[in-house]
């Protein structure tokens, strides 16, 4: 994208900004231009790659894990790193926080898993693998934890509480596990690899059920969204891959392509929690936020300095995480994305309608209502209060919805 349509987003102009952080050699600072439509805002206080980063506790903290060897728990209301952990002996590749973040785990070069609490710092107990840990995550139920390796490209299930091994899987994948992840109900594991594939693991039957391939380099991240209807791998072949894996319709027509994507490998990829946009990171040093209903990119994000090694969505799909090789941490504001300029006449283009949602009154294209009806209603407030709402749909084909106590 030119230079102009950066100017429009975010573009950085170092007016640092001091934060109790500096007791942690950290600190915080919006950094965009005075008319910026999209916010963002930076956060310092590691040395070397931030190789990932999450929302955790609600998304009052953010948790992230570098090539300096230790993990750190940022405050997200101040901006300052509030907890370092420096268990590790070598890079820390990945650090995930239970859901309500009172503890956290982080995988390593050095061949191990630590698990921590954090209020305390202190650690509960540490495993390891026969190679580079790479990768991790969570169980829903927060029982266990997967992790992936290099070198014996095996993944391991652990009880969070104990340590204790709980499984071994072995011979999944050919070469390095990139990403390992529960599905929704626990009963699948995901798994992207670099030997070119992803792979789903169905935990009761003991076998892999799904093998996705097509991609012609290294599948560096896969996400899957929160209803498993879409699976979304990225590569290093600068491809973007969605597959229905929720009918298996990839069988037959194959997955579906987001183009224009980015000039370079891409890292990493995140589902919004509707599941309707998919946000993307890459050595290009540029974070792509798309539309996979109507398969159009709505948001270019520009700022990094070097590669985007990791991305995240905030619950709210207000806030989007960034970090990379630049040694920071970006928090981007996206909360009012469909009111961009930009946004409206790449909708446009395409032939897409936007429409006002009767709740919150925020525009969302036509294509972005689902199968159950809710017309004149934006998925994600649907989402938010399905237990709330009432749709009543009128003989006109206009709809009233009754948000109660909301």
């Amino acid at each position: 994208m030119a230079d102009m349509d950066a100017d429009a987003f975010a573009v950085e102009v170092f007016n640092e900004l001091k934060t109790e952080g500096e007791l942690l050699h950290s600190s915080a600072a919006w950094e965009h231009e005075q008319l910026a439509q999209v916010k963002v805002r930076v956060l310092r206080g590691h040395k070397d790659t931030v190789k990932s980063c999450q929302f955790c506790a609600n998304a009052s903290k953010i948790l992230t894990a570098s090539y300096d060897k230790s993990v750190l728990l940022w405050d997200v209301a101040t901006g300052a790193s509030v907890k370092r952990f420096e268990k590790h002996s070598a890079f820390v590749s990945q650090a995930k926080a239970s859901a309500d973040g009172t503890r956290i785990f982080s995988t390593g070069w050095d061949k191990q898993v630590h698990m921590y609490d954090a209020e305390t710092g202190y650690t509960l107990w540490s495993g390891g693998h026969d190679g580079i840990v790479t990768c991790g995550g969570w169980s829903q139920d927060e029982k266990l934890i997967v992790t992936g390796s290099d070198l014996d490209m095996s993944v391991r299930i652990w009880d969070s509480s104990s340590g204790s091994l709980v499984d071994a899987i072995t011979g999944l994948h050919r070469s390095t596990i990139t990403s390992v992840y529960f599905s929704v109900n626990d009963d699948k594991i995901f798994t992207s690899s670099m030997d070119y594939t992803a792979k789903v693991w169905d935990r009761k039957f003991k076998r892999n059920t799904i093998t996705l391939e097509g991609h012609t380099n290294i599948v560096s991240d896969s996400a899957c969204s929160s209803n498993e209807r879409r699976l979304a791998t990225v590569s290093w072949d600068k491809s973007i891959r969605l597959w229905d894996i929720s009918t298996g319709e990839y069988r037959s027509k194959g997955c579906e392509l987001l183009t224009k994507a980015h000039e370079g490998s891409i890292s990493s990829c995140d589902f919004s929690q509707d599941g309707c946009s998919l946000v993307t990171g890459g050595y290009d040093h540029q974070v792509l936020v798309w539309d996979v209903d109507n398969m159009v990119q709505k948001l270019r994000l520009q700022g990094h300095l070097d590669w985007v090694e990791d991305v995240c969505y905030s619950p709210d799909q207000k806030w989007i995480l960034s970090c990379g090789k630049d040694t920071t941490v970006r928090l981007w504001n996206v909360e009012n994305a469909e009111n961009i300029t930009m946004v409206k006449e790449s909708y446009k283009t395409i032939g897409l309608r936007l429409q006002n949602c009767v709740h919150c009154g925020k525009p969302f294209s036509s294509g972005r209502t689902d199968s159950q009806g809710g017309n004149g209603v934006c998925v994600f407030c649907r989402l938010q209060n399905k237990s709330k709402n009432q749709i009543e749909h009128l003989d006109d084909n206009t709809t009233v919805a009754t948000l109660d106590d909301i």
